[in-house]
């Protein structure tokens, strides 16, 4: 019996469907296996460190979703409430007050870079040059503040008392020679304030953001043994699931470290 042509065709068309399917349903399925991360990090610069960073995590198979905020203390409150499935902004000592202060349960799981922090005037080009009774702005953060003193202590300015630890406030200052006047300003305000004072001890970050430069800095932190090396950190409990090792290796990478050295104009150094 002859077969109804357009009933053969309708049969081969049938006989072909699971073969064309099944690429189909191969690449769904390699979709479903991706994993999507929320991380929050600080504006600026930053930002564009990370939009490397998440091209990197997506080679591997991460999705990262960043959250940007422009105020120290809120990354660490959304990964302890769960908004966050990781971040990276901050260094140990800030990290270790937040925990003491806030309860928070958060954990270091991979080193990002870190940003020395620089003595910075527009009123003399050494700090041999420094008057007596200076005005010098300090952040007045306790990880930072202690930070800024202990730089000023190595530059021969002050004497702190030696049990003070690296969260040294003025209160532990034991000698001071020059009779420096030390202000404490908020993080973003003290570069800003610069041509307020005689000099300000100023986070990278910030004084980039303050306009100041390398010809403005007059002294800067010994790089070996930092302690204020930045990380990325999760919440305590989740350091051994399988993204944390992925979205750490898109960071600790030679794409990530030119990438620093390209956005940061060489102030930031890799800490991994």
């Amino acid at each position: 019996m002859r077969m109804n042509p357009l009933r053969r065709v309708l049969i081969q068309a049938a006989l072909l469907l699971p073969a064309l399917a099944a690429p189909i349903l191969g690449a769904g399925h390699a979709r479903a296996d991706d994993t999507t991360v929320r991380v929050g990090i600080m504006s600026a610069e930053d930002e564009d460190v990370w939009a490397v960073v998440s091209e990197e995590a997506r080679k591997r198979g991460l999705t990262v979703k960043l959250t940007v905020f422009n105020d120290y203390t809120q990354p660490n409150e959304a990964l302890e409430n769960g908004e966050l499935d990781a971040n990276a902004f901050q260094h140990k000592p800030y990290l270790d007050n937040q925990i003491k202060t806030r309860g928070y349960h958060i954990v270091p799981v991979g080193y990002t870079a870190v940003w020395p922090i620089g003595l910075y005037s527009r009123k003399v080009h050494k700090v041999a040059d420094l008057p007596n009774g200076a005005v010098i702005g300090v952040p007045n953060d306790p990880s930072n503040e202690g930070r800024a003193l202990r730089l000023l202590e190595h530059e021969g300015l002050i004497k702190l008392k030696p049990e003070s630890g690296i969260l040294a406030t003025t209160l532990d200052i034991v000698d001071n020679p020059r009779n420096l006047a030390i202000k404490e300003l908020d993080a973003g305000i003290v570069g800003r304030s610069i041509d307020d004072l005689d000099a300000a001890v100023v986070n990278t970050d910030w004084a980039l953001k303050s306009n100041l430069t390398q010809a403005d800095r007059i002294a800067t932190e010994p790089v070996a043994d930092n302690p204020y090396r930045n990380f990325i950190a999760v919440k305590a409990g989740h350091e051994t699931d399988p993204w944390v090792k992925t979205l750490v290796a898109s960071y600790e990478n030679d794409t990530v470290r030119e990438a620093l050295a390209r956005i940061y104009k060489g102030t930031a150094l890799p800490a991994w």
